[in-house]
């Protein structure tokens, strides 16, 4: 399993926003994208996290470059950040 975290620097009143955008394109991310296997969003009171599950790096890098992320979903989550986000691929040993 691989794992595709994207840290998301997010105001406390802006967090139900983001949520929206989140289940706006769960099951999108899911049915559609190679090798896709979870998706689940993390609150802390620091940021907000989206836990990306994969089959595979190499699928998780693609869906960094593709349609449904950076024409969707980046730019839904655009105007609630407040700083770059942080992405990180990691792979289960």
């Amino acid at each position: 399993m691989v794992y595709l975290q994207i840290s998301l620097n997010v105001a406390a009143n802006d967090r139900p926003a983001a949520a929206a955008v989140y289940t706006r394109f769960k099951e999108a991310f899911l049915a559609q994208t190679k090798g896709a296997r979870s998706k689940d969003l993390l609150i802390r009171d620091e940021d907000v996290q989206v836990l990306h599950g994969f089959d595979s790096v190499e699928n998780a890098k693609t869906y960094l470059g593709s349609e449904l992320f950076n024409r969707d979903v980046v730019t839904a989550l655009k105007p609630l950040l407040q700083s770059a986000p942080e992405v990180r691929v990691y792979a289960v040993a």
